[in-house]
């Protein structure tokens, strides 16, 4: 690991790269417990995989962006480290599959080499601020969001708020009405919008909060029609704030925001947010726009290479659905197609070389796990269709009914029921050869998930499908749980899809068919499919698909799930998504050291704000340790300061304060001054002095339960 200590230029990433590496060390050695280990590798963006001993390592790119040297930095990264796949995801990442633990610091740091992090990819912290893929050359935006996705991104790199909340928290911009960032099922998402303020037009952007999919799916709720620009990392930093303090954490289906709104109602978790508004690290906060605004641009000069397209006809269908004007006059974007999201490393590679004299360096990867070109010129088209062509990606119909959005699945993660992939593919064929008209639908999104948990967002989906299991003559056999009727209505607006029925899987393209067949049939005029399914009606489905669940007509293929070639057996393993209790008193106790270091350093960089926090965390973790050692169980931050009170402050064990959770809660009611910050981290300090003292006592007086 020597060898890139030399090569970082900021020290910030090379001490989270050492740290990464001396805590492999120490999980081998034995010396860091399996969970707390756990949870400090999924906030390093290091993922378990359903194969033993391998790791899926996600790469976060801010709103999907990827210069040409960092997309090449990623294909070579996966030929190093793992299988020489890419593949895209739902949230703009990129997910490397099959790497070896031991060598992810390394792996890390040669992304580092062309600023690409993995930091807090997973785990439970804010993940990958997503965009709209048209951001900044949309016709309809009232401005370009980018600057400020990437400014959130920026912000909370790290931010302490956000390193140990009770589950992930997922932030979306959608450019205009439209959208097309579907923020209506995110924990946070934003629009942008311009109001006149005394003669003056200002930016801002409508503000939703408690959207989210999985198994209980939410649509997000309106906290404002108009924030002002420089006031919504205040914002977002308050909710975090209050997401720490009072989300679940004992429950990991309960942990996420929407549930704490669910809970409290949104008028009280306002007021909770507002309380915040004091102690943030800034009441206002302007994002430079002018940074990333100005993409580079390509010489616009063609290769040697004699074009040569095989498919005339396809070409002419791909312009009509794969291209799209830009706001910039005489500029187009070009969009591909990518199945389940995979795309080899050297097929990146070629496609770096042949396209760069005709691209910007500016590539997005998109929502529905496709790739972007942007400021391409008409007269180039042809040319970067035939290198699509040669690479087998020159599929038309991006965002059709054919581009089928689906998570990985059984293929690769813990939690998949059954095969999400190769139905996939089975559904895009059934399409692109029976119903080639849909080819220009984009009304129409199907989508798949392995399992409920809504990674392929089948929980919003026109039609959409989860893995699940049938039981059959005392036998198993992989299943497709069938939604209807989701969709996008603009402006932050959205409609969850219905669970309709479920059929055994290999029934998927007869599902398929029944449904577009029924469609054409019977809807009326120019009768959108959301505003078809909303007509007729769940049941109306459900009778529809009934002859598809019928387990009375089983054929011995429908015991194997589709890809495979064994008969289907469950193995659901545990997943990672969440993140892990940790309820070892001593571990507590050195976290809560750590923090005070944190706090420390933080305060010595004047960043005060930041100081406090970690000082507070601190607080939490080592009153924790002490209450779980008592045997008092533990949920909520706020329940913590409670219980404290309760079983020590009143019983004469704590007796530095009447009320800890008064002494605790000061940070909310002091402006984060220097003064303030050294006087908060001293009482920290003597709190966790007192901890390690009581820990001390009572195990050797031998009384200790945990």
């Amino acid at each position: 690991m020597q060898s890139f200590r030399t090569e970082l230029e900021n020290p910030i990433v090379e001490r989270d790269i050492l740290e990464l590496e001396s805590k492999i060390h120490e999980f081998h050695e034995g010396k860091i417990a399996e969970e707390k280990f756990r949870s400090l590798r999924l906030a390093r963006g290091v993922y378990g995989q359903r194969q033993p001993g391998v790791q899926m390592v996600r790469i976060k790119l801010p709103y999907g962006k990827m210069t040409l040297a960092q997309w090449k930095r990623i294909a070579d990264v996966s030929d190093e480290f793992a299988t020489g796949n890419l593949h895209l995801t739902t949230r703009q990442d990129i997910q490397i599959h099959f790497v070896s633990l031991d060598r992810t610091p390394e792996l890390w740091a040669l992304l580092e080499q062309d600023s690409i992090t993995i930091r807090e990819a997973c785990g439970n912290t804010v993940r990958n601020v997503t965009a709209s893929d048209q951001a900044g050359i949309d016709p309809d935006e009232p401005f370009d969001v980018t600057p400020y996705a990437h400014g959130v991104f920026e912000f909370f790199l790290r931010k302490p708020v956000c390193q140990d909340m009770g589950r992930k928290f997922k932030i979306a911009f959608s450019s205009s009405e439209k959208d097309t960032a579907l923020i209506f099922m995110h924990d946070l998402g934003a629009i942008p919008r311009i109001r006149e303020v005394d003669g003056k037009k200002k930016r801002g952007f409508k503000v939703m909060i408690g959207g989210g999919l999985g198994a209980q799916p939410f649509l997000a709720i309106t906290t404002h029609e108009f924030l002002e620009e420089d006031l919504l990392i205040p914002y977002i930093e308050s909710v975090l704030r209050v997401f720490d303090r009072y989300g679940e954490r004992a429950s990991r289906h309960k942990a996420r925001i929407k549930f704490l709104i669910q809970k409290i109602g949104i008028d009280a978790f306002n007021e909770l947010v507002e309380e915040e508004q004091k102690a943030l690290t800034c009441q206002r906060y302007q994002i430079d726009t002018n940074r990333l605004e100005n993409p580079s641009l390509p010489s616009y000069t063609l290769p040697v290479e004699k074009v040569e397209i095989k498919n005339p006809l396809n070409f002419e269908i791909w312009k009509k659905t794969n291209v799209y004007a830009q706001k910039q006059d005489g500029f187009l974007a070009v969009y591909v197609r990518v199945l389940n999201g995979n795309i080899g490393s050297d097929s990146s590679r070629r496609l770096i070389e042949k396209l760069k004299s005709v691209i910007a360096d500016d590539v997005r990867i998109t929502i529905n796990q496709g790739l972007q070109f942007r400021f391409v010129r008409a007269e180039h088209l042809e040319y970067i269709y035939s290198m699509l062509e040669q690479e087998g990606l020159a599929s038309a119909g991006f965002g059709s009914v054919a581009d089928i959005t689906a998570c990985p699945g059984t293929d690769t993660c813990n939690l998949g029921i059954s095969n999400s992939t190769s139905i996939s593919k089975v559904l895009s064929e059934v399409i692109e050869e029976e119903y080639p008209e849909f080819l220009y639908n984009k009304d129409i999104a199907i989508k798949i998930s392995g399992c409920m948990n809504s990674c392929g967002q089948h929980g919003m989906a026109s039609i959409g499908f989860h893995g699940s299991s049938m039981k059959a003559k005392g036998q198993v056999l992989p299943a497709l749980q069938v939604l209807i009727g989701g969709g996008v209505m603009g402006s932050g607006n959205g409609r969850i899809a219905d669970k309709v029925i479920k059929v055994p899987s290999k029934r998927g393209p007869d599902v398929l068919r029944y449904l577009l067949n029924d469609y054409k049939a019977n809807r009326q005029d120019e009768e959108t499919y959301l505003q078809y399914t909303k007509r007729v009606g769940e049941k109306y489905f459900y009778e529809l698909l009934k002859p598809l669940a019928s387990l009375e007509t089983l054929l011995a293929e429908d015991y194997i799930d589709w890809g495979e070639k064994e008969k289907y057996a469950t193995a659901i393993g545990v997943g990672e998504c969440a993140g892990v209790m940790i309820d070892l008193v001593a571990t507590l106790i050195m976290e809560a050291d750590e923090k005070l270091e944190w706090s420390q350093e933080c305060l010595d960089k004047k960043a005060y704000a930041d100081g406090i926090y970690n000082a507070y965390s601190a607080f939490i973790h080592s009153a924790k340790a002490l209450l779980l050692q008592q045997g008092v169980q533990c949920n909520t931050q706020t329940g913590i300061l409670k219980d404290f009170d309760l079983h020590f402050t009143q019983n004469g064990l704590y007796s530095e304060s009447n009320s800890f959770k008064e002494t605790v809660l000061q940070m909310n009611e002091a402006e984060p001054s220097e003064e303030f910050a050294i006087s908060y981290l001293n009482k920290a300090k003597d709190f966790v002095t007192f901890s390690k003292k009581y820990r001390q006592r009572i195990v050797l007086a031998g009384k200790e339960i945990v």
